[in-house]
C-alpha cells in the first residue's frame, strides 16, 4: 500500500515522479504529494487530497515545479485522516508552508513507537502540524542530523535504530542539493540505475519506462542517490556492494493493451500465466523442483506441511491442502499468516513451511517466514515478484510466472499459485510413493491441459453476464461447496466483495444448516460450485434446500448431468478435468462474475475503495 517515487538526475524531476506515481495507483491511496528542488534552491512542496490527477492538475503535470531532484508519494491513511495536512511529503519544520525546509520526506509503512518518539521530540522543542507517524520520522532525522552534525549517514542510521515498525523512507536535505536518501525496513523499495540518473520506487512499474536495471534494497539498508552515483549502507553506516538485477518483462505488460480495465486483461491472461508457470516446472514426464532445493529425499523426510498466506493466496493454499493431502498423503495445515505468527503454533522439526504471496512483501507473511526460520524450519516461498523480501529470505523459491498484476483484485497470480501447488503435490506424491509412475504421468498430462481448458472457460461468458446483471441489484449472495470447491467459493465470495461491494459469504455446504440458512430469503442468490462427482449430489441437495426457502440457484459445474433435478438452476458449465485441479477452471466464472457485477454497478473495478494491492503493514 502507498507508493513512493524518487528521482535524481539531469532531467526535470516532477514529470518523471508524477508519471511513476501514476504507475503505482493500483497500490491504493487517498492523497498525493511531491517535493522538488532546483540545484541549490529551496525545496518546493505540493500536496492534495484525492486522486493523483488533482496533484497533476495543480502542478501543471509538474511543469510548475522546476528541478532535477525530487520525491513523491501516494498516501494510504493509517495515522491521521486523509487531508492535505496529513498528506506526504512531510517536513522537519513546524508548518507545511515554511519557506525554508531543512528536511523533507515521504514514507510507506507504520512507525509503531511514533507516540513515544513524538513526546521525545516535543521535549526538544519540535512542534507538530499533522497526525501522522511520518512527520515524526522526518523530524527525528532532523534531530539527529543537527544534534551530532555528522551528516545524513549517521542521522539516518540512528533514526533507523530508534524507530520500530516498517518503513520505506525517502528524504531530501536542504544543504545536500542533488541528493535523495532512502531507507528500508520491512517495506518494499527498489533503486533504478539509469544513464546519468537514479530512481527510487516502491515497485518496478514506476520506473520501467526509464530503466530495466534495478537494485533491491535489503532490510535495514539505506542509500544515497545522485545523478551519477548510488551508494548503499548497512545499519552501521558501512558502505556495501549491491547486485544489479535486470527486469525481463516488458513495460507493455503493465499497460491495459486495449482492455477497459486491468482486471479483465489479467483474467484473459490466465492461460499464459498458468502455462508459463507450469512450463517452468514440467519437463517431458517429470515435475522438476530442483531450483527450489526440494529433493525427493526431503519430501520423504517431511512430517507435515504448513501453508501460510493471506487473502486470495490463503484460498490457493487451502486448495493446495486438499490436493497435497489427497495425492501425497502428507498432513497439511493452511494458515492465515497473521494468525500463524501470533498463535504460538506447534511445529515439528521436520515441518516444511510454504509461504505464498503475489508481491513477496505481504507484512504478515514475511513475519511468518521469519518466525519459521527462527524455529529452524525449512521454508519455501511461492511468489510472483523476483527479488522480493519473501523470495530473498526463504530457503527456496518457486516463482509463479504471471507477470505484473496491476488490478488490486488478484486473478492470474491466484491461478499461477494454484498451478505451483499442484506441481508440489504431484512431485511430493511420487517422491513419497503414494502414487505410481502411471498416476504421476497422468497428473502431469492433466496439468498440461489446464491452460487450454482455462481458455475454453473464458469463452463461456454469456451465463455469467446474465447472473451479473441480476446480482448488481442484490444485497447478499452466498457461495457453497465441498472439498476443493469450498476454497473456490471463498475466492469467489472475496472477489465479489472486493470488486462489486456486495455482501457475499462462502460456506462449506454442510455448514448451511448450522445457522446460515436462516439468512435465506426470497430471491437470495445461492451459487454452488460442483466439480467433484463424489460430493456434487450432497452440495446439490443443500442448494435445493435453500431453493425451498426462496433462494435463486446458480451452479458452476463440470457435471451438468447431475443437475437434472426438476429445479430451476442457472448452469455455468466448465470443462471437465482431473478433480484435483478443477478449482483452476471453476474460479474463472467467479472472477468474471465479480468483474461484470462491478461494471454493472459503475464501479472502478481496478481500484476498489479502501483496498491496496500489497498489504505491507499489519
Amino acid at each position: 500500500m502507498c507508493g513512493i517515487v524518487g528521482y535524481a538526475g539531469t532531467r526535470e524531476a516532477a514529470p518523471i515522479i508524477l508519471d511513476g506515481l501514476s504507475k503505482l495507483e493500483y497500490r491504493g491511496y487517498d492523497s498525493a504529494g511531491i517535493a522538488v528542488r532546483d540545484g541549490a534552491n529551496e525545496i518546493a512542496l505540493e500536496k492534495t487530497v484525492g486522486r493523483l490527477k488533482n496533484l497533476i492538475d495543480i502542478t501543471n503535470n509538474g511543469a510548475s515545479m522546476r528541478g532535477n531532484c525530487g520525491i513523491g508519494h501516494t498516501r494510504w491513511a493509517t495515522h491521521g485522516a486523509p487531508s492535505t495536512v496529513n498528506a506526504h511529503p512531510h517536513i522537519s519544520g513546524n508548518r507545511t508552508d515554511e519557506p525554508r525546509i531543512a528536511v523533507a520526506g515521504v514514507h510507506n509503512g507504520i512507525i509503531e513507537n511514533y507516540a513515544e518518539l513524538r513526546k521525545k521530540l516535543e521535549r526538544h522543542g519540535y512542534a507538530f502540524y499533522s497526525d501522522t507517524d511520518t512527520e515524526v520520522a522526518v523530524k527525528l532525522v532532523d534531530y539527529y542530523y543537527n544534534k551530532y552534525g555528522l551528516g545524513p549517514i549517521d542521522a539516518i542510521a540512528k533514526t533507523m535504530v530508534r524507530m520500530r515498525g516498517s518503513y520505506a523512507l525517502e528524504l531530501m536535505f536542504r544543504d545536500r542539493p542533488g541528493e535523495i536518501w532512502i531507507a528500508r525496513k520491512d517495506s518494499p523499495l527498489i533503486v533504478g540505475i539509469g544513464e546519468g540518473e537514479h530512481f527510487a520506487a516502491s515497485d518496478v512499474p514506476a520506473i520501467l519506462k526509464y530503466t530495466r536495471k534495478v537494485v533491491y534494497v535489503g532490510n535495514l539498508e539505506f542509500a544515497c542517490l545522485t545523478a551519477n552515483e548510488a551508494h548503499f549502507y548497512d545499519l552501521n553506516g558501512d558502505e556495501i556492494e549491491k547486485e544489479i538485477s535486470e527486469i525481463t518483462w516488458d513495460a507493455e505488460a503493465a499497460e491495459k493493451d486495449g482492455y477497459e480495465h486491468f482486471m479483465m486483461k489479467e483474467i484473459m491472461e490466465q492461460p499464459k500465466a498458468v502455462r508459463d508457470t507450469l512450463n517452468s516446472m514440467l519437463t517431458e514426464n517429470t515435475v522438476d523442483l530442483s531450483k527450489t532445493g526440494l529433493t525427493d529425499e526431503l519430501f520423504r523426510e517431511i512430517s507435515q506441511l504448513h501453508i501460510v498466506a493471506c487473502g486470495s493466496a490463503w484460498h490457493a493454499g487451502m486448495t493446495g491442502r486438499y490436493v497435497i493431502e489427497s495425492i501425497a498423503k502428507l498432513p497439511v495445515q493452511a494458515e492465515i499468516a497473521s494468525e500463524f505468527r501470533y498463535r504460538d503454533p506447534v511445529l515439528d522439526k521436520n515441518t516444511l513451511v510454504v509461504l505464498i504471496s503475489q508481491s513477496g512483501e505481504t507484512a504478515d507473511t514475511l513475519a511468518a517466514l521469519r518466525l519459521a526460520k527462527e524455529k529452524g524450519l525449512r521454508t519455501l516461498a511461492i511468489v510472483n515478484v523476483v527479488g522480493s523480501s519473501v523470495a530473498r529470505e526463504a530457503d527456496g523459491v518457486l516463482y509463479t510466472l504471471a507477470g505484473p498484476e496491476i488490478s488490486v483484485a488478484t486473478t492470474k497470480a491466484y491461478s499461477a499459485q494454484l498451478a505451483a501447488l499442484y506441481c508440489l503435490a504431484v512431485q511430493a506424491g511420487f517422491a513419497r510413493g503414494t502414487i505410481d509412475r502411471a498416476a504421476y504421468e497422468g497428473y502431469i498430462a492433466a496439468l498440461r491441459e489446464l491452460p487450454e481448458k482455462i481458455g475454453e472457460t473464458l469463452k463461456n461468458e454469456g451465463e455469467v453476464c446474465r447472473l451479473a446483471t441480476k446480482l448488481a441489484g442484490k444485497r447478499d449472495a452466498f457461495f457453497i461447496g465441498r472439498g476443493t470447491d469450498y476454497p473456490t467459493c471463498l475466492e469467489g465470495a472475496l472477489k465479489l466483495k472486493e470488486v462489486a461491494y456486495l455482501h457475499s459469504e462462502a460456506y462449506a455446504a454442510g455448514e448451511l444448516k448450522h445457522g446460515t440458512i436462516s439468512l435465506i430469503e426470497e430471491g437470495t442468490p445461492v451459487i454452488g460450485v460442483l466439480t467433484g462427482k463424489a460430493l456434487a449430489e450432497k452440495t446439490l441437495g443443500n442448494m435445493i434446500e435453500t431453493a425451498s426457502r426462496g433462494a435463486s440457484l446458480t451452479a458452476v459445474t463440470t457435471l451438468p448431468d447431475s443437475l437434472r433435478s426438476g429445479h430451476t438452476i442457472l448452469e455455468i458449465d466448465v470443462p471437465e478435468t482431473d478433480p484435483h485441479f478443477a478449482g483452476s477452471l471453476a474460479v474463472i466464472p467467479l472472477q468474471l462474475l465479480a468483474y461484470y457485477t462491478g461494471c454493472a454497478k459503475g464501479l472502478d473495478v481496478d481500484k476498489p475503495r479502501n483496498l491496496a494491492k500489497s498489504v505491507t503493514v499489519e
